[in-house]
């Protein structure tokens, strides 16, 4: 389904280059997740920076930290590496245009199936896939801000009829007992059903 997308700033785009051409000479796939993916689905919303993924297990992460410093993207942080080693997220900055870039290391299966199936878009001049519409629901679950309850009720009404609701509440279901939060199911099931929040 083609949807509207929004102009993005400078910055951003630059920096959106970047990540591209990183993710192009890693040898662990990625994509986008977060705000810039949803805008890139159509979603009206603005965001600063990048949440990007990539498989894990790829090595060591000094040599993604290499790889992706070409590129003009490095830590933002002391000791970014051990962060990361801790976090499973590596805090960067696009040196060029100072927008803060959060890329994190996948290694559930749902993570690892949902980067196979992203899609390559046109995003900011540059070529790079971007997690599908029901991938990015299923992130959103488990992140549960107010803004990505928000952005799930805009991608289940501009993509509804592409999305599997059942895996979605599967998986889901998986993640948030895993993480002891299983009473956002109910929730989840108004804002899939487009029912807005209770």
């Amino acid at each position: 389904m083609a949807t509207p997308r929004r102009k993005l700033p400078a910055p951003l785009k630059d920096a959106l280059k970047a990540v591209a051409a990183a993710l192009d000479a890693l040898p662990a796939r990625g994509m986008l997740i977060g705000g810039i993916a949803a805008i890139m689905r159509g979603v009206p919303r603005a965001t600063r920076d990048i949440d990007v993924t990539i498989s894990g297990g790829h090595g060591p992460l000094a040599d993604t930290a290499h790889v992706l410093a070409g590129r003009g993207l490095v830590p933002r942080i002391p000791n970014a590496l051990a962060f990361a080693d801790a976090n499973q997220v590596l805090l960067l900055r696009h040196e060029p245009s100072g927008v803060e870039i959060d890329l994190s290391l996948a290694w559930l299966s749902f993570e690892e199936e949902a980067i196979s199936a992203a899609e390559l878009l046109d995003v900011g001049g540059a070529r790079v896939p971007v997690a599908r519409p029901e991938d990015l629901i299923i992130y959103k679950a488990v992140a549960w801000r107010p803004q990505d309850q928000q952005d799930i009720e805009r991608l289940m009404a501009l993509h509804r009829s592409s999305i599997d609701e059942q895996r979605v509440l599967r998986v889901v279901t998986e993640l948030v007992e895993a993480l002891g939060t299983p009473e956002r199911m109910a929730e989840l099931r108004r804002l899939l059903e487009g029912r807005g929040p209770g």
